[in-house]
């Protein structure tokens, strides 16, 4: 029995899951998962059996992410490479993620266009992890396709739309992925599967956004990606200009944008499942597409890292296409309100006041405070429109999130106890992992002006929560909220890990917490 998953993803990976025995299957690359504990059970005889002399297990010790590779005689179409695949302990999500990108690097290292996974374990690797065999499939297919990952769009091969790839081009990355040996499994791990290809593409489609320049990602340019999106996945899109902007009073959209030399735009997804829904939820990205810092400049050393400020919206679009295309059945509303920020002799100054559509009134301590200012339109508009049972926004709002919580964690804030637990439980599941912060009345002085309602910053210390108490301001007291602070695991610096560039944090998270809503 073979079975496909839908169609080749966007990083072009096909699934294909099937009951046969791995080793006999075709491919570039056998992976044969091996945890720490049945090694020396399992491992002797398995290599055995593929003809591999067991010493290559004497530096091998199976660590999740683990990779040794080791060759066989090639015998017609099945593979000479056969990789031997640490998964730790196979306890946790996370043994079996590092794994899947580890192999997915390995396979792209090697030219390895199609590779076959050995899961005849994964009855028992489910019940070790307190998992289904369709939750660790998606799992795996969720780190495969992140870890085949490229962004090589804008080098000069790929701009020439004429090249076409030569008969002798090696693969870069993945091509086919093969779960074979499932067994009576087959059906359950097709279906986490196809789930997974579905999370973790739109993964990557956020991902390329946060990748590309300012040049190449205006407003308008992150509206029309919400707009593809909303047709891939079938959801309606509306996107304001700034003519309606105005209308609605978003002053503090309007300010943020008056020293741009391009127009804001506001995005609304929205995607209403067939039949009952449970809930609405509002989510709420932050859209700023390049952050000079306004008048109040930044320092030039990293600040070409700044197209990165829209990783909110970024994730907020991949959320709606995925849960769309996996028919969660919650009413899921994405707001973006988008526009760069640019010094100019029209640039919104420090000592301003503005007017925000809540009318909130805001005295501009600081420019490079702006992020707080195009959430606040965007959270009185998410609560007025559609009263959602929850409203939850991601924003790369403050370097101080990182100087508390490091590059790999995300600040949470929420006036809910159970939504944090929610959130903060989904994140361990996930891998995008959260750290609750306080929201407490003492820092809300911090933000106080004495010439407007309230100031965008605040006296020194504790930057990320009073950024966190500002944007509480314009819930208008709506009693579930969570404020979500990506600035630290949404962009990874040249060096900063293994693959730099955006990471598309906060799609498979909200991807996990929309699904235990349903």
């Amino acid at each position: 029995m073979t079975k496909k998953t839908g169609t080749p993803s966007a990083t072009g990976i096909s699934i294909e899951v099937t009951a046969k025995p791995a080793a006999p299957v075709t491919a570039d690359l056998l992976a044969l998962p091996l945890n720490s504990k049945d090694l020396k059970k399992i491992a002797p005889d398995a290599l055995k059996a593929l003809g591999i002399d067991a010493s290559v297990l004497n530096d091998f010790k199976a660590g999740a992410g683990e990779i040794t590779v080791a060759y066989r005689a090639a015998t017609g179409k099945r593979a000479s490479r056969v990789a031997l695949l640490g998964i730790g302990e196979a306890a946790s999500n996370d043994d079996f993620r590092k794994a899947a990108e580890a192999l997915s690097r390995k396979a792209g290292e090697l030219h390895c266009g199609i590779v076959v996974m050995d899961c005849a374990g994964i009855g028992e690797w489910a019940k070790h992890a307190k998992r289904t065999p369709e939750y660790l499939a998606g799992v795996i297919v969720e780190g495969i396709v992140y870890g085949s990952y490229r962004f090589d769009r804008l080098k000069s091969g790929k701009l020439d739309k004429e090249k076409k790839k030569t008969a002798d081009e090696k693969p870069k990355s993945i091509a086919k992925l093969v779960l074979a040996g499932c067994s009576g499994y087959a059906s359950e791990v097709e279906k986490g599967a196809n789930a997974g290809l579905v999370t973790g593409t739109c993964q990557n489609v956020s991902r390329d956004l946060v990748n590309l320049p300012g040049n190449y990602l205006s407003a308008e340019d992150l509206a029309e990606a919400a707009r593809q999106a909303g047709k891939r996945g079938g959801f309606d899109v509306t996107v304001f200009d700034r003519k309606k902007i105005t209308e609605l009073g978003m002053g503090g959209l309007l300010s943020v944008n008056k020293g741009s030399e391009q127009p804001p735009t506001f995005t609304i997804m929205d995607y209403r499942p067939e039949g009952k829904v449970r809930k609405t939820v509002a989510l709420v990205g932050k859209g700023i597409t390049f952050d000079s810092g306004g008048i109040s400049i930044k320092p030039s050393a990293g600040m070409d890292e700044m197209k990165s400020d829209m990783a909110g919206a970024a994730c907020v679009i991949g959320v709606l296409e995925a849960v769309a295309k996996l028919g969660v059945p919650l009413r899921v509303v994405g707001v973006v309100p988008a526009t760069d920020n640019m010094p100019a002799g029209s640039a919104m100054k420090p000592g301003d006041i503005i007017t925000t559509m809540s009318g909130v009134t805001v005295e501009v301590g600081n420019t490079d405070a702006e992020g707080r200012l195009i959430l606040a339109d965007a959270l009185t508009y998410a609560k007025r429109e559609f009263d959602p049972d929850v409203i939850i926004d991601l924003a790369t709002l403050t370097g101080a999130c990182i100087v508390a919580l490091g590059m790999k964690v995300a600040g949470l804030f929420s006036n809910d106890d159970d939504l944090a637990e929610g959130i903060y439980k989904s994140g361990q599941a996930a891998g995008e992992k959260v750290w609750r912060l306080p929201l407490w009345d003492e820092y809300a002085e911090q933000i106080k002006s004495d010439v407007a309602d309230v100031s965008n910053t605040g006296s020194k210390g504790a930057g990320t929560i009073t950024a966190a108490k500002f944007l509480e301001n314009f819930v208008e007291g709506h009693k579930r909220w969570a404020h979500i602070d990506i600035a630290g695991p949404a962009f990874a610096a040249r060096g900063g890990g293994a693959v730099s560039g955006g990471s598309g944090f906060g799609v498979r998270l909200l991807v996990d917490l929309l699904k235990s809503w349903a």
